[in-house]
């Protein structure tokens, strides 16, 4: 497995094209291999996510089974005379991960339930759209992704369950973009909530962690959802 890290040029008029569409960058992030690795349930897939730490600042994540070349993306909306992107070999972090490690963790992911108006419909899945159905979604998943939220400090404003743990929303967006059919010329307008999630995590099942770093959790994954990654954390 390898992890890549990415700096866009928002002020290129080909990133600007790229950004403000998840079907058009998923396609361009594809491009990448010669041998675009296929999708499976349980295997490791090509997984991707935009941090937007500023307006100037974007970057793209990417974690594949295979290494990229993202040379055509540097050209048209990187830094091609000062920075190209980072590949790091991801196996050995993903080896080393242990029961019982706390780490900090960031996951933007499309937190849907499945829903129908009458008991003779075929279910839908609708997004979750306040926070804290946000964040019940994650709660919800964690022990079958082979970690746990911890838990924060306590204030005399703590409102509800989920303010009793370190999980924080950085960002929630609404996108809008289009998706090409099968058919030649037909289009069909997509809308896709997304929430971004920060916190501090304990590993409860680490081989359940490393399909989730490495399969993704959650729906929309060619979308730039699912992709969580983990840093060192200060409650270590």
């Amino acid at each position: 497995m390898y992890l890549t890290e990415f700096q866009f040029n928002p002020a290129r008029p080909q990133a600007s094209r790229l950004l403000s569409s998840p079907q058009v960058l998923h396609a361009a992030i594809l491009a990448s291999f010669p041998d675009p690795p296929r999708s499976g349930d349980n295997s490791p897939r090509v997984l991707w996510r935009l941090d937007r730490n500023s307006p100037t600042r974007v970057t793209l994540y990417i974690t594949s089974p295979a290494r990229p070349d993202l040379t055509h993306l540097v050209e048209q909306a990187g830094w091609p005379t000062t920075s190209g992107w980072q590949t790091y070999d991801y196996q050995p972090f993903l080896d080393q991960l242990a029961l019982n490690d706390i780490w900090s963790f960031r996951l933007t992911a499309n937190p849907v339930h499945n829903t129908r108006r009458t008991p003779t419909e075929p279910t839908k899945p609708t997004a979750h759209l306040t926070p804290h159905h946000q964040k019940l979604w994650l709660l919800q998943r964690q022990t079958g992704a082979g970690f746990e939220v911890l838990a924060a400090p306590t204030t005399p404003d703590t409102a509800t369950a989920t303010d009793h743990l370190s999980l924080r929303i950085r960002n929630r967006q609404k996108l809008h973009f289009e998706k090409t059919g099968c058919s030649i010329g037909v289009q069909r307008r997509i809308t896709l909530y997304t929430a971004t999630f920060e916190g501090e995590l304990r590993v409860t099942d680490p081989d359940a962690l490393r399909r989730t770093l490495t399969i993704g959790l959650g729906r929309a994954k060619a979308y730039g959802c699912g992709l969580m990654t983990l840093a060192p954390s200060v409650c270590a």
